[in-house]
């Protein structure tokens, strides 16, 4: 396998072996608008020479930030990219806390910026961070020079820029992507072109993509997942829509205009869209509410390969035909697969969307190897196997040290590969936490806990059991995952979000925030007046049936794992608050545990009293 390549080498291939019309796009004034693959060219070679002559020299860092991703990003990077500049992307929903301490770690000279709040909150970001020269904002209107200004005119000399890229090694230093983390500032992870590449080949025959077929992209290039995917769709010669989550749906929706034949995806939004179906399904009434009903359950049957016989084999039939169809249709109808990651998928609903017939995989890697290491395939001689992760990649070995705090076979996940970073930009220390260097080699240690499972084709098949520094310790000694517990209360109509409490304490407990959707449709089902949420969550046959729920999830789980009190709160978890302060999630929509278990200490320690 060639991992020989450098970043943008991608697009100079698309260049030669299949270039279209309508490479990269997003819609502007409501209608569609597309770059061919000759005129993205020519702007990323403008674009470098721009940055060139802004003084940039290979080495130098430059950062960006973007709400949605647009075809200018992707030249801009592909610019950095072929002359050796680091882009330094960052998500647009941390605080300026975070945007100064990235800025100031990077040493970032330049900023480029999308719309809304981005280019006011860069401005007063740079008030605190004396490298950064200047901040360009990609749209009119927000009181920054234009991005376009940098732009020499189309068709300049690019022999400087030529030179550069002559000199780009696969072993260069490619970007600086800051973890988001759970627990104090983030950390740069510096990832090389070879790192990237490699998952890009690795991917090439697993993922169903084909020259000229439609993608849709709506996850942050912030994160590596989308990022990689970005340069994997270039790759493959996919036709890419830029789009965000809030404009998939409805009749008038991107899914329904662009008809994508695959797109990446993260389980908020699986979450999201199977809990718009659910509230559907509960406002059927009659033989139209039992059918939906009827193919949900069979669909907490399907398994890969499964076929159902006798009875169930014609209720089979009438839910694809009734039910599944619409789901289908609703997505585009042309989806070949989709992928998931970033955190754990809820199995129900990989089992219902696959049941559907919409092919939904689930990959499990980190931003510190760039970012795969494990895959469930589409295809039959790499097939999926569902409750884990996928079998390593090709190049990926897989190790679990296994320890006495852990069911037998279990312990830490350790990675070799050639996506494992460099290491954490300017933190030696924290790089040594986490490389371990086992017989010689680079060891990447995960911080997740998982067990091999044996599956077809002779593969092992990792299962992720847990995070080895959200293993809980009850005050009685017992060790307790939180995720899958979270992960089941998930799965109903009612939870929005949860969290399992119970580090050094006797029992465990739970925060729950409620799905106000799933609220509704319980008032409007048992006639009673909706006031709101906060009446909602203090109405005593709500927290009734929240202790019904957890009765049936507790029945999965062994006696000191078994949630003994919950308390309701009323407001959603948030990246970043209205406010502008810090909120209880990362921006890959992670529980910040620590964060969380300060801000509602009170309403802990009443479950304890």
């Amino acid at each position: 396998m060639n991992y020989e390549k450098r970043l943008f080498d991608y697009l100079y291939e698309q260049l030669q072996n299949h270039p279209i019309d309508r490479a990269f796009g997003r819609k502007i004034n409501g209608e569609w608008k597309y770059f061919s693959t000759t005129e993205m060219v020519e702007l990323v070679n403008r674009a470098s020479l721009g940055l060139l002559r802004l003084g940039l020299k290979p080495g130098d860092k430059v950062a960006t930030v973007v709400y949605q991703t647009i075809p200018e990003w992707v030249a801009l990077d592909f610019a950095m990219l072929q002359i050796g500049v680091q882009n330094v992307p960052m998500y647009p929903t941390i605080s300026s806390r975070e945007y100064e301490y990235i800025l100031n770690e990077s040493e970032s000279k330049f900023c480029f910026v999308g719309d809304g709040d981005l280019p006011d909150k860069l401005k007063k970001a740079r008030e605190k961070t004396p490298a950064l020269q200047e901040i360009y904002c990609f749209f009119e209107g927000f009181g920054a020079p234009l991005w376009s200004e940098i732009l020499p005119p189309a068709g300049s000399d690019y022999s400087e820029v030529d030179r550069i890229k002559a000199t780009i090694s696969p072993d260069d230093l490619a970007t600086l992507i800051y973890t988001s983390g759970t627990t104090g500032n983030p950390k740069g992870v510096m990832l090389t072109h070879r790192n990237i590449a490699f998952n890009v080949e690795t991917l090439r025959n697993l993922a169903p993509i084909s020259p000229g077929d439609r993608i849709l992209s709506f996850l942050p290039v912030s994160h590596v997942y989308e990022r990689a995917a970005v340069y994997a769709f270039t790759a493959y010669g996919g036709s890419v829509s830029f789009t965000t989550p809030e404009a998939l749906g409805g009749e008038d929706g991107d899914l329904k205009a662009i008809k994508p034949h695959f797109f990446t995806c993260v389980p908020r939004l699986l979450e999201k869209v199977y809990e718009k179906i659910l509230a559907k399904g509960m406002a059927l009434k009659g033989p139209k509410r039992w059918i939906f009903f009827r193919s949900l359950e069979l669909a907490d049957e399907w398994d890969i390969d499964k076929q159902f016989t006798g009875w169930k084999a014609f209720e089979w039939k009438i839910a694809q035909k009734l039910v599944f169809s619409k789901w289908r249709e609703a997505l585009g109808g042309n989806l070949k697969g989709m992928t998931t990651a970033a955190s754990a998928c809820p199995q129900r609903i990989l089992r219902a969307f696959n049941a559907a017939g919409v092919m939904v995989r689930e990959g499990y890697g980190l931003t510190e190897a760039a970012p795969g290491l494990t895959f469930n395939g589409f295809r039959p001689e790499h097939p999926c196997v569902l409750g884990t992760v996928g079998a390593a990649l090709e190049g990926v070995t897989i190790r679990i040290e296994p320890s006495s705090e852990y069911n037998p076979g279990e312990g830490e996940i350790l990675a070799k590969s050639p996506g494992i970073m460099l290491g954490y930009y300017k933190q030696p220390e924290k790089t040594d936490e986490m490389i371990r260097i086992i017989d010689g080699e680079r060891w990447l240690a995960t911080g997740d806990v998982g067990t091999f499972v044996e599956g077809k084709g002779g593969y092992k098949y990792l299962k992720i059991t847990d995070r080895k520094k959200e293993l809980l310790k009850t005050s009685g000694g017992k060790y307790v995952a939180p995720t899958p517990i979270e992960s089941i209360l998930k799965e109903h109509y009612l939870v929005e979000q949860a969290m399992v409490v119970g580090e050094n304490l006797k029992f465990v407990s739970a925060l729950i925030v409620p799905s106000v959707d799933g609220l509704k449709n319980w008032y409007e089902k048992h006639d009673e007046e909706w006031k709101g949420v906060h009446e909602a969550i203090a109405n005593p046959k709500v927290l009734h049936r929240f202790e019904m729920l957890l009765e049936r999830v507790n029945e999965h789980f062994g006696r000191f794992e078994q949630v003994k009190k919950f308390t309701l709160l009323p407001d959603v978890w948030e990246p970043v608050k209205a406010d502008g302060s810090e909120g209880e999630l990362t921006p890959t929509l992670k529980l910040k545990r620590r964060v969380i278990m300060d801000k509602f200490s009170k309403e802990i320690d009443a479950m304890y009293r």
